[in-house]
């Protein structure tokens, strides 16, 4: 494992004087790849403060061309960068931000081709993906290969956050065993309450990989913007969910 550089310390000394994270915090997330499913109104917050957590590389997967619509909420896009892949403002912005970590950007979207590959190089997978057919795909895999999933969403001035740890908390499928037929592609969203959404989204993650504080395992923390109130829902596993069943046999 690569231990903290002299200039590690001083850029995370603050973040170091945490109780229960400090140095041996600092150098797991160091040492650790995070993938992010889509980098925009919520993502890209999520990315960002991964980025300042230290996270010594970051995996990016977020096709198409920045649009007009776009520049209210994905704080890592650039005006500069209309018309072009949103994976380069991401890569720009990362990099000028924190350049002693890694990025490493997809300018495609999670699909059936690179799920498998993508979530095989992470740690740990953060699904901040708009559509369930990708956040269907990212808890597929990731209770396939194990890996801790942070799955956030929100709508208008809702969000949720659901832990989501292979053989240990119920998956996502077993919330949603088929797409809720309301959902639809486009939504009504403020950025600050995707910001918010997303910063609960990394500290869930954080905690998990460096074992300090309480992560929510099996519960989904609800928030609502309209009135400032966060609830801890408890979430049960389902004995015949097609993708997780079988761990708790």
């Amino acid at each position: 494992m690569q231990p903290l550089s002299e200039e590690d310390k001083a850029i995370y000394e603050w973040q170091l004087s945490v109780p229960g994270f400090g140095e041996k915090g600092q150098t797991i997330l160091r040492n650790s790849t995070a993938l992010v499913s889509r980098c925009g109104g919520l993502g890209g917050p999520l990315t960002f403060q991964l980025a300042a957590a230290g996270f010594g590389k970051l995996i990016i997967a977020h096709g198409g061309n920045l649009k007009h619509s776009d520049l209210n909420r994905q704080i890592l896009m650039r005006y500069d960068g209309l018309g072009k892949p949103r994976t380069e403002s991401i890569e720009q912005t990362l990099k000028q931000f924190n350049p002693n970590i890694e990025v490493e950007t997809v300018n495609s979207n999670i699909n059936e081709e690179n799920a498998e590959e993508l979530v095989r190089k992470a740690d740990i997978v953060f699904d901040a993906a708009p559509l369930f057919q990708e956040r269907f795909l990212m808890n597929q895999e990731a209770v396939k290969q194990n890996k801790p999933l942070i799955d956030a969403a929100m709508y208008n001035m809702e969000g949720q956050v659901i832990p989501i740890i292979p053989g240990k908390t119920p998956c996502l499928n077993c919330l949603y065993p088929e797409i809720p037929p309301h959902w639809k592609r486009q939504f009504p969203v403020i950025g600050a309450l995707s910001a918010l959404v997303a910063n609960v989204a990394a500290l869930e993650g954080i905690k998990h990989l460096t074992g300090f504080g309480t992560v929510q395992y099996g519960k989904m923390i609800y928030l609502n913007g309209l009135d400032m109130s966060m609830t801890k829902i408890k979430i049960e596993r389902a004995k015949d969910c097609k993708v997780c069943s079988h761990l708790f046999d």
